[in-house]
């Protein structure tokens, strides 16, 4: 009896940890949903129809400067998807941008949106978090007119 008693406590405090765990990141994934939510409903697609660059080489330039600093770190440098940020724990794994059928490839609003909002899985939502809309708009246009054209698979 006297040894069942020690195992009991700490099988129960093992248990009691992993259930901080669980709920910590519980409480992690709400904030993100959250977070999504906030940026998707202050995101406005009709503001990229107003802005302008000199040339398109400073969007390009601009752009790999956001990449380089905000992307890279997921999404590796050339945009394969192979960064391998671990984020809570796990790896992240993103798409490709540059295989045939990536998501946004011929979706300009749907890729700034998604830069700008993110997503529960791990995207940050960049909108609310550091980027602007004319980085938004720049890095999409690095990924879609430089990163896809220059490693294309």
């Amino acid at each position: 009896m006297r040894r069942i008693v020690p195992l009991l406590v700490v099988l129960a405090w093992v248990g009691a940890c992993n259930r901080g765990k669980s709920a910590e990141q519980e409480g992690q994934s709400a904030v993100q949903a959250d977070s999504v939510m906030i940026a998707e409903t202050a995101f406005d697609s009709t503001v990229f129809d107003t802005l302008t660059w000199k040339t398109t080489q400073e969007a390009h330039d601009r752009g790999g400067v956001v990449y380089r600093i905000s992307c890279q770190k997921c999404h590796g440098d050339s945009g394969r998807g192979n960064g391998n940020f671990v984020f809570h724990g796990d790896t992240l794994r993103p798409p490709s941008f540059l295989t045939a059928d990536w998501r946004y490839a011929d979706d300009p609003i749907g890729l700034r949106r998604i830069s700008f909002s993110g997503n529960e899985k791990g995207m940050p939502h960049w909108g609310i978090i550091g980027l602007g809309y004319r980085d938004v708009d720049a890095v999409s246009r690095y990924i879609t007119e430089v990163l896809r054209v220059k490693y294309k698979e």
